[in-house]
Parts: structure tokens; sequence; C-alpha cells
């Protein structure tokens, strides 16, 4: 191989090595959602003191109706806890933890039931989460949903009506069937 030919063969190196260098440089600077912690789910995560709430929300047929709590309550303490939810207007349920377990809310557990939503379903709602042996008292937007998505169907409390959430056509009278 002469002179020329090694030359070329460089050139063609160098142009490969930059060409990979630049494809490969763009997993460096581009962020990889793996790193990043999230909610993978339609509940909240939040951290109030040795308190983790997973996948918290709230499932009601509408604002003024009562809403279900539903999501995971894990305690890390050494002592059992009784977790207190207020929602709007008062209304107030209350979790029973153990200690450095959790309590699932669940179709396996006593229901966690708020008096009133406070929220349409689609929105967040504040509610204060408070427990007096860790001193956890925080508030956090929670979502609120409803029996569109048929995995919380049999969430909603018994007894609440839904709200029509689309518009039907108009029903035709008697007088414009006759016609028909």
């Amino acid at each position: 191989m002469n002179r020329a030919g090694r030359g070329k063969m460089a050139l063609t190196a160098a142009a490969l090595c930059a060409g990979l260098l630049t494809v490969s440089g763009c997993g460096y600077i581009t962020p990889q959602q793996t790193k990043e912690q999230y909610a993978a789910s339609d509940g909240i995560v939040a951290d109030l003191g040795p308190l983790q709430l997973r996948n918290f929300l709230v499932v009601s047929a509408g604002e003024d109706q009562p809403g279900r709590v539903l999501g995971a309550v894990y305690n890390s303490s050494s002592q059992d806890v009784t977790l207190t939810v207020n929602g709007s207007e008062g209304s107030q349920t209350e979790v029973p933890v153990k200690a450095n377990s959790y309590t699932l809310l669940n179709n396996s557990t006593d229901e966690a039931i708020l008096s009133t939503t406070g929220g349409i379903p689609g929105s967040l709602v504040d509610l204060k989460i408070s427990e007096s042996g860790t001193n956890v008292n925080e508030t956090v937007k929670v979502p609120v949903l409803d029996s569109s998505i048929a995995e919380y169907k049999d969430y909603v409390p018994a007894g609440t009506t839904a709200e029509p959430t689309d518009t039907a056509s108009p029903t035709p009278s008697a007088s414009e069937e006759a016609a028909h």
C-alpha cells in the first residue's frame, strides 16, 4: 500500500470514529427515563416522614358524593399508627397501619370512605394527612377518578349516583316519530 492509500485509509478511519462518537454521544446528554422516579399509576406517591403513600387516589361518582380512598400506606416507624385522612367539608376517615408494615386500601380491607369528595372526577383534591405518633401533618393533592375506568368500577362507594359525563343525542319526541 502506498502513501496515498494509507492517507485515504486514515481519513476513512477518522471519519468513522467521529461518526461513532457523534452517535454514541447522544446517549450521554439525553436524559434517561429509567433514572427518574415517578408514579407509574393513576395515584400519587408521597413520602411523609416514616409514612409512605403509594398509588393514593380517591374514587367517587361526583363532587358532592362520597369517595373511597385507595392505595397503600407503608409505616417504617417502630410503633403502630392510625393515619387520618381529612377531605372536603370536614369529611374524615382513619386507616390503622402496624409498625414496620403496610396497609392496602383495596377489596380485602375495611373501606376508607370520605363523606364528600370535594372534586369532580378528573380533578385533584387536597387531602390533609395526619398522624399524631409520627408528627405527620401534610396536605397532598390526590386525583379523583370514577367508574369510567373499568378497574375502579367496583370501588365507587355504594349508593352513589354517577353524574352524566357525556352528552347524548336528544331523544325524538312522539310527534317527530309519527312524522317519519
